[in-house]
């Protein structure tokens, strides 16, 4: 662990980045054991995740922000607020103008009009979504540099834990849907785990952006949540209770509880 805190907050973010890629990448591989996979499973996957997220928006994101804008004699409510508008706000204009396609049973264009072919609009979609998650990995280990105690950094290890545990059920509900689609096992094997590969970029960028100005670190963190949650609300929710039959929306429903408890359980023990 001593070797681990030695390093530089970009370099922690950067390993703890690549655990979340290398989840990411091992659900997608179970694409080479199945071919389809239960929509009330899928269900499952995608509450898991929003849950996870949802905790840790909070948990690891804005409550850190309220603190740190406190000690830094800021107005926590105004920083948080700000943060947070800022960063669902982002991700609603990367919607709307970046070309990509949705995952889910009506998977049509979005964004500005393209004639790129529909894997490069998957790959643009991926990213979008992964985003938030890399960027929320890199602050919170950024943040490391302002609190640098076992305590700081067992909170920023806990969100890169949290992140990738969301992000094995993740992988498999990219891979094994297009391997249903009539996609090669390789080809949707690697369009399931290039939705971690953002990741990393994001959360080295993170943790450089926030240990360069120390000021902007609890607007970093607010950033994060409201991507984060805005992804939960836009995207993996709605595809979780899209159930022709209705009867695997309650799976859905137990997905979040069960993410957001165990989101919340690495939080309270590690951080």
């Amino acid at each position: 662990m001593e070797w681990f805190m030695g390093l530089e907050p970009w370099q922690q973010a950067l390993m703890g980045t690549l655990f979340t890629y290398g989840l990411t990448a091992l659900g997608a591989a179970l694409v080479f054991f199945f071919k389809t996979i239960e929509k009330r499973i899928l269900n499952l996957m995608l509450g898991f995740a929003s849950g996870v997220m949802i905790a840790a928006s909070f948990w690891s994101l804005l409550a850190p922000a309220i603190e740190m804008a406190e000690t830094l004699n800021m107005k926590p409510w105004l920083v948080t607020a700000i943060g947070f508008v800022l960063g669902a706000l982002f991700l609603y204009l990367a919607d709307k103008l970046i070309p990509h396609i949705h995952f889910g049973e009506n998977m049509t264009p979005e964004g500005i009009p393209t004639s790129l072919r529909r894997s490069v609009l998957l790959v643009f979609s991926i990213t979008l979504h992964n985003i938030p998650e890399g960027l929320a990995v890199g602050v919170a280990f950024g943040a490391v540099a302002l609190d640098p105690s076992m305590s700081g950094l067992l909170g920023a290890m806990a969100v890169a834990i949290g992140i990738g545990i969301q992000n094995f059920p993740e992988g498999a509900a990219v891979s094994i849907p297009l391997r249903r689609e009539g996609m090669s096992r390789t080809k949707a094997f690697l369009y399931g785990q290039a939705s971690g590969m953002v990741e990393p970029i994001a959360g080295v960028l993170g943790a450089l952006l926030v240990t360069q100005a120390q000021q902007i670190l609890p607007y970093a963190l607010a950033f994060a949540a409201g991507a984060m949650i805005y992804v939960v609300v836009e995207e993996l929710i709605p595809e979780a209770q899209m159930d022709p039959s209705n009867k695997g929306a309650h799976y859905a429903t137990w997905g979040v509880i069960a993410g957001f408890t165990i989101m919340m359980i690495l939080d309270v023990m590690l951080g």
